[in-house]
């Protein structure tokens, strides 16, 4: 996740911040290359649940250049991405993905139905009432939602440099103040309320939360190409965010050019129940 501060009061939805959540596309090969994958176990997860036949069809909420929609391919799984961003859903094509372009409150199943519905690092986009029950509307019985994303946070001594930089270039940005660092429980607590709007449809079976695990080491340069590719940076101007990251590289190099980082990845997997509960 994004290391920026948070504001108080809190702002708006991120769902409705549509001019953030439609700006990754700015530079698509670059978030494709920098961003992350996903645990295998994970994807297993997803797919041995799958109520369907040997080639379970997925729906990926949010694909963006595709990065899960691949995983959930290279295992066996004919995927159809959904993207607001067309410029993130021709990456996508480009890599040999179905995209269709629109949010997916918009989308017309058009009588399709699917046997996992999935959002990776993507549901915070979504209208989190619409969606669920949209995702319920194009499940198959026992089908599954499964939404999952990252938990990241880098050293002190790089998260601390990046939020002085960030509220010194961008003092009227809705990411000012408080502290550079979000803790895990942050984010297992919005997963949490992911899982009670769920709940609140009637549609699902009630949810399981999963945690996995993971580390990664990077580089100044690799770091560097991450950054811009994440919420909050992906609308700054070149002098901008040129700036920032001069700031978070030499925080780098004062570590000796590189540190690992602790990943989680947690996950709401609901099973679509057959009739409402």
């Amino acid at each position: 996740m994004p290391t920026l501060p948070r504001e108080q009061p809190e702002p708006a939805p991120l769902h409705q911040a549509r001019q953030m959540a439609e700006s990754f596309g700015a530079d698509a090969q670059r978030y494709d290359q920098a961003r992350p994958g996903y645990p295998d176990d994970l994807v297993a997860q997803v797919v041995a649940g799958s109520p369907g036949t040997d080639v379970p069809d997925v729906l990926d909420v949010g694909c963006g250049t595709g990065i899960a929609a691949r995983q959930f391919q290279a295992v066996g799984c004919t995927v159809l991405g959904v993207e607001p961003d067309a410029r993130m859903a021709d990456f996508a094509r480009s890599r040999g993905l179905p995209v269709e372009v629109t949010t997916f409150e918009a989308w017309e199943p058009d009588g399709r139905t699917f046997d996992a519905v999935t959002a990776a690092q993507s549901w915070h986009w979504v209208d989190p009432v619409a969606g669920a029950v949209k995702a319920a509307q194009v499940l198959r019985p026992n089908a599954r939602l499964a939404i999952f994303g990252h938990v990241y946070e880098p050293p002190a001594e790089v998260a601390e440099p990046f939020a002085t930089a960030y509220r010194r270039v961008v003092p009227d940005s809705p990411f000012r103040g408080g502290s550079a660092r979000r803790p895990l429980e942050m984010y297992q607590a919005a997963y949490a309320k992911v899982a009670d709007k769920i709940r609140e449809t009637g549609q699902f079976h009630d949810p399981e939360q999963s945690r996995f695990d993971w580390e990664r080491s990077y580089t100044r340069d690799q770091w560097l190409d991450l950054l811009p590719t994440t919420g909050g940076l992906t609308c700054l101007g070149p002098g901008q965010l040129a700036e920032i990251l001069g700031e978070v590289g030499l925080a780098v190099d004062a570590l000796g050019g590189s540190f690992t980082m602790p990943y989680t990845t947690l996950a709401v997997i609901a099973v679509c129940a057959t009739t409402p509960l």
